[in-house]
């Protein structure tokens, strides 16, 4: 081996490297601001769902779900989309693709308990739109960050 070939092997390991970092961090920040975003618009959707009449019981409880339960469940559920994204960045060789197809099929499933639960139609209603307000936020904007440039 000639020393220019080695050189060339270690420069396009530690490239590779930075762009997976770089990429990483963008997913992350991206994914920060997307969560924000997304229990923001879901608190405002519910509480305009209450201004309007709908309530939201607990079930075998009889409370309601408060404001910042939504907040609090929507905060959760977009960070484990984006601990979802790292491991296909990481693991994955079509990581954006197979981030879409995993979070539509997760988010459809999540669309299951309202349909089951014993609630009135409103109530229920408001659920299937209240799951599907954080998906529109948290799937575009991270299977944006997944894309390479070169995709």
């Amino acid at each position: 081996m000639n020393g220019m070939n080695d050189t060339e092997i270690v420069a396009g390991t530690a490239t590779g490297r930075t762009n997976r970092t770089h990429r990483l961090r963008r997913l992350a920040g991206f994914g920060f601001v997307a969560t924000l975003g997304a229990m923001v618009a879901t608190t405002l959707a519910a509480a305009l769902a209450q201004a309007v009449g709908v309530d939201f019981p607990v079930p075998d409880g009889g409370e309601t779900i408060p404001l910042s339960g939504f907040a609090v469940v929507t905060g959760f559920f977009s960070v484990v989309g984006i601990v979802i994204a790292v491991a296909l960045l990481r693991w994955s060789d079509r990581p954006a693709t197979r981030f879409v197809w995993t979070a539509v099929s997760l988010t459809a499933i999540s669309l299951i308990p309202p349909l089951l639960s014993e609630a009135n139609t409103a109530t229920v209603t408001a659920l299937l739109g209240l799951h599907l307000v954080p998906a529109t936020v948290m799937i575009p904007t991270l299977a944006r960050s997944l894309r390479s440039r070169t995709d």
